[in-house]
Formats: structure tokens, sequence, C-alpha cells
């Protein structure tokens, strides 16, 4: 299973994640309105991307096989870690409720303001999404993006500013690798390197340092 986690992003395109997929050869990418997320199954596969990303598009990629050829321009570049959580189960949280496509605008301002990383307009339907409420207001959140075989990740992770320092975000996080457990997979999860409060949060929740990534922006070949 672990293999699986070298390259999530195709592996899920292509298997649990297919019915949100488009796919065109070696080359696959989520539907514009639930990811910017795209993949290739290796080195081959760029002409397939070229063609599936359209002249000029924007192209976000994680995985291994990010090495592009002439004529694509990078246009951001940010070092990250993945850590998977074998020793992490997680508990429920009373407070935390479920979040629905209803809730995507408030969810859409929430990281808008906090920038927890790509996040869409359907992105809640890709898996279980929690948060928790103050007067009525949502002011953290916590879902699953990427599904592989046997995994989960936990993603988009974000606590309001005015509301940080409760320990909010480590609750939800455990809330939702509950509920990952609860259904016989493990959570694994990524962040940029530079993000040293998640890292420690993370690690302080179990979960354990399994590899370096990098997260990518390119344009596609005009």
């Amino acid at each position: 299973m672990a293999d699986d986690l070298d390259n999530p992003i195709w592996v899920a395109l292509t298997g649990p994640h297919a019915r949100y997929a488009e796919v065109r050869g070696r080359a696959a990418r989520y539907q514009p309105e639930f990811s910017p997320f795209h993949a290739v199954a290796g080195p081959d596969g760029w002409a397939d991307l070229a063609r599936l990303a359209e002249p000029g598009g924007v192209v976000a990629m994680s995985g291994p096989h990010l090495a592009a050829p002439p004529g694509w321009a990078v246009t951001g570049r940010w070092p990250g870690v993945q850590l998977t959580g074998e020793r992490v189960t997680g508990e429920p949280d009373p407070e935390a409720v479920t979040l629905t496509a209803a809730d995507a605008p408030e969810m859409l301002d929430l990281v808008a303001r906090t920038d927890p990383g790509p996040f869409r307009k359907r992105a809640v339907e890709l898996g279980r999404y929690l948060g928790i409420r103050r007067g009525g207001a949502l002011v953290a959140m916590a879902g699953e993006r990427l599904r592989v075989p046997g995994w989960t990740e936990i993603s988009a992770v974000c606590t309001d500013p005015a509301h940080r320092g409760q320990g909010l975000a480590g609750r939800l996080t455990r809330a939702i690798a509950y509920g990952i457990r609860q259904r016989g997979d493990l959570p694994f999860l990524a962040t940029t390197a530079a993000n040293t409060g998640a890292l420690r949060l993370y690690e302080a929740l179990g979960f354990t340092r399994s590899r370096d990534v990098l997260f990518m922006i390119y344009r596609a070949p005009l």
C-alpha cells in the first residue's frame, strides 16, 4: 500500500476517485470544480498532460515525474513533507458538525482567509468534512481529499486567525482520522516544509514523516 503514496494523485484519479477524473492516456486531472491537481503515470505522460491541460493551462502537481519537458513553465515550487498515521487512531469530537455542499461558500471564505492549500467549490464532495462553529460562524474545518487503496488523505485543516490557539485544528484532525480508521483506512497528509507549526501539530498527534515531496505549479505550452 505504501507504494501508492509515491504517486497518490494518479492512483486516486485512476482508482477510488475515478468518477471525479478526466483521463487522457498516461495523464489525469480532477474535474476543475473539485481540485486543481493533475498527475502523470510516468515521464511519458507529459505529452498527454499537455493535451489534457490545453494551451497555457495551469497545472498543479505533486508526486514523482515532475521533470517537465521543454515548453512548460514552472510558476510555483514548494518543498513539502508527506506524513502517515499508522499509529493515529483519532477520536470523535462532540462539537464537530458535518459540512456539506450547502456550507461550501463559508468553507471557501475560510480557506481564502487561512490558505491551507488548494480548495475548490465542490471539494467537500470528495470525502467527509467536519467543522466547528462559534456564534453560528464556521471558524475551523478539516476533511478528506485524496483516496488511494487503504489510505485517505486529511486536507484543508484550517482555523480562523481569531480562534487559533484553542486546539481546534488538532481536534478536527483527530476526528477526521477517527472516521478514516473506522472505515478501515489509514490516514495520511502533506504540508509544506516551511509550515513548521503544522508539522509540529501533526507529529504531536502521532503522524510520522514518510517522504519529502514537492508541490509544483506549471503553465502548459502555448
